[in-house]
C-alpha cells in the first residue's frame, strides 16, 4: 500500500513516500522558510522522482501537532485536501511520537522535546516494546522543570530526543543528572518515513472534523503568563 507522509509541524519540512513500511523516497529540509510555499512543490518533486502518481496513493499520513501553530495548520490542510480530492483515508500522528520513533532501538524511556518558549516544552513519554512505540505519559505543554522532576521519580534512564534539546541541556542535567541521556544528531530531526510507518496502522480520521492538536495552554494560564511577561518588560 503506497502512502504519502507529510510533516510541517516544525522548521523541518518532511515528505516521504512508502510502500507499507518500505521507504520509496524521502525529502527533508530544515529551513526557517514558509512551508506553505514549499510543501506542495516538495511533494510533487518527490512523487515525480519516485514515479508515483496521485492515483497510486492509498493513504495520507500527517503530523497533527503539537509544534508551530502555522506549520501544523499548513500540513493538516494540505493532507486533508489531498485525501479528500483523491478519496483516500487520512491518518494523523502526534509530532512528538514521530520524534520518539527515531529512537526505535533505545530500550528505555524516550522524551521527545519541542520548545514552547518561556521555559515550557511540548513533550510526552514513550517507550518501544516488542518493536511497537507505546505512549507512557500523554503529550502535554509543561514547564520543563516540572517535567524533569516527574521523570526523575521514575529512577530510570530517559533519552531526550529533538533538535531543541540544546536549549534546555543544562536544566535537564541539573535536575535528572546521569539518568538523562541527550540524543545525538541521528535523532535530532523528525523523519517523515517514521511518520508514515506510525500512520500505517492508524485508523482513518473524519476529514470534516479532523483538526490540528495544538495542545494549547488553558486560557487562564496563558493570560497569567502574558501578564508575567508584561510585568518583566515594565519592571
Amino acid at each position: 500500500m503506497k502512502m504519502l507522509a507529510i510533516d510541517t509541524s516544525t522548521y523541518t519540512l518532511g515528505v516521504s513516500l512508502l510502500n507499507g513500511e518500505e521507504i520509496i523516497g524521502e525529502h527533508i529540509t530544515d529551513l526557517n522558510k514558509n512551508h506553505s510555499l514549499r510543501a506542495m512543490p516538495a511533494i510533487e518533486a518527490l512523487m515525480k522522482e519516485c514515479e508515483v502518481k496521485p492515483a497510486d496513493l492509498k493513504k495520507i499520513v500527517v503530523a497533527k501537532g503539537p509544534g508551530s501553530y502555522t506549520g501544523v495548520r499548513i500540513g493538516v490542510t494540505i493532507a486533508k485536501t489531498l485525501a479528500w480530492s483523491l478519496n483516500i483515508p487520512l491518518a494523523g500522528v502526534s509530532s512528538l511520537a514521530v520524534l520518539a520513533a527515531s529512537a526505535r532501538y533505545y530500550p528505555s524511556y524516550i522524551s521527545p522535546i519541542i520548545d514552547a518558549r518561556r521555559g515550557r516544552v511540548y513533550t510526552g513519554l514513550y517507550r518501544f516494546e516488542e518493536g511497537k512505540l507505546n505512549l507512557v505519559k500523554e503529550d502535554r505543554n509543561v514547564l520543563l522543570t516540572d517535567w524533569c522532576e516527574e521523570l526523575k521519580e521514575l529512577n530510570e534512564d530517559v533519552l531526550f530526543a529533538g533538535k531543541d534539546i540544546h536549549l534546555h541541556e543544562n536544566l535537564i542535567r541539573e535536575v535528572i543528572g546521569r539518568r538523562a541521556l541527550l540524543g545525538g544528531a541521528n535523532i535530532f530531526y523528525p523523519r517523515p518515513s517514521e511518520l508514515g510507518r506510525l500512520g500505517l496502522t492508524e485508523p482513518a480520521v473524519d476529514l470534516h472534523s479532523f483538526v490540528p492538536n495544538y495542545i494549547r495552554l488553558a486560557e487562564a494560564e496563558a493570560k497569567w503568563l502574558e501578564q508575567q511577561e508584561a510585568e518583566k518588560r515594565n519592571g
